[in-house]
């Protein structure tokens, strides 16, 4: 299945984006617009809130912590974990 945010990204273009889903409630609600330009696993801070890919899923998610050689821990608003990840793709920069 074609991933249109991950190509945009990959092609260093930023653009307004939404997704399904209560996990970033209170942050970013479902279904709300918010501003995503390109970033790397080193580029981002612990607390972005970041698109990104771990264990085979793509979603927009805060990084929770850093590490050299794991990159990012990603999870959610609610205190979930989804793992450690190199693969971020995006940042957002704006919740609109």
């Amino acid at each position: 299945m074609r991933n249109y945010k991950l190509e945009k990204l990959q092609n260093g273009e930023t653009f307004i984006t939404r997704e399904k889903g209560n996990s970033m409630n209170p942050l970013i609600k479902s279904g709300q617009n918010h501003l995503l330009e390109p970033a790397t696993w080193e580029s981002v801070l612990i607390g972005d809130a970041v698109y990104c890919k771990v264990k085979g899923n793509y979603f927009t998610h805060l990084v929770k912590a850093k590490d050299e050689q794991k990159g990012c821990l990603i999870g959610n608003n609610k205190g979930g974990i989804n793992g450690w990840t190199k693969q971020v793709y995006g940042k957002v920069i704006e919740v609109l």
